[in-house]
């Protein structure tokens, strides 16, 4: 029987990320796809969901591929999962697979990620999850070669199993080949500098513009920004549970004592 997968990204439903991607997991003829994106990109957005407007949604053709079709939503990428899973789908998917992003979603950039965050989605309802990037300076051939990785990692991540909870980051350096090494990672740390760049418009009023440079620092041997500098694949496993159970215990105590007084 077919592993049925629920496929979503940020970058839009007509990026060469997802077309590619559905292409080989197509064309392996090991997969049963339903495909659910925003109608156009919607990088850096987090979890946003919709909330005050409807969603719509419209058949979208593929262009690699004629005989895929998908859902093209008005939507975030977690808003994508969310109405895939609980209202377009006959049948739950048995993995969500968000990507493949153009750019990397390396270290503390991930709590920005539309392609993580769709992931995340798909964890929240229960299903295990995988989001997955090219880093910056892919081509076709690049996407091709990372969306075979994911074809032939899949039957064995769904064999393993994750942990309830738990997805995976993958992100994949251009040129690392149809085989690249892969690493299992942690995350790494990602510092900007001049984040706003100030700017006057044509009538006299200032107004600022995101940009920033990237800080190179130094980081840890196993962290995913290392493992994407030394080109090789990073796998990041992730929880979206943020409790720091080590400092309740201090908490506890610390409420104890203002009760007393």
């Amino acid at each position: 029987m077919p592993i049925k997968l629920l496929v979503t990204n940020d970058d839009g439903i007509y990026a060469d990320g997802i077309q590619l991607l559905s292409k080989v997991l197509f064309e392996s003829g090991r997969y049963r796809l339903q495909i659910a994106a925003p109608d156009h990109e919607r990088s850096a957005v987090g979890h946003a969901i919709t909330m005050h407007r409807p969603l719509r949604v419209e058949r979208a053709r593929f262009l690699h591929n004629p005989e895929l079709t998908g859902w093209s939503v008005n939507g975030t990428p977690s808003d994508c999962v969310k109405l895939a899973v609980e209202a377009l789908l006959e049948k739950r998917p048995d993995l969500v697979i968000s990507g493949i992003n153009r750019g990397s979603n390396l270290g503390t950039d991930v709590l920005y990620s539309g392609t993580v965050s769709a992931a995340v989605e798909g964890v929240i309802l229960g299903l295990p999850a995988v989001a997955v990037s090219l880093t910056a300076g892919g081509e076709s051939e690049d996407f091709v070669h990372a969306a075979e990785f994911i074809r032939d990692l899949i039957p064995h991540l769904l064999a393993a199993g994750l942990p309830e909870g738990t997805l995976l980051n993958i992100n994949v350096p251009p040129g690392c080949g149809k085989v690249g090494k892969a690493r299992i990672t942690r995350l790494g740390t990602r510092r900007y500098r001049n984040s706003f760049d100030r700017r006057t418009d044509p009538r006299g009023l200032i107004y600022y513009w995101l940009a920033g440079e990237l800080v190179e620092g130094e980081d840890e041997a196993d962290s995913d920004v290392r493992a994407i500098k030394n080109g090789h694949i990073s796998i990041t496993p992730l929880k979206f549970n943020l409790t720091d159970d080590a400092i309740i215990p201090e908490l506890k105590g610390m409420l104890a004592r203002i009760e007393q007084q």
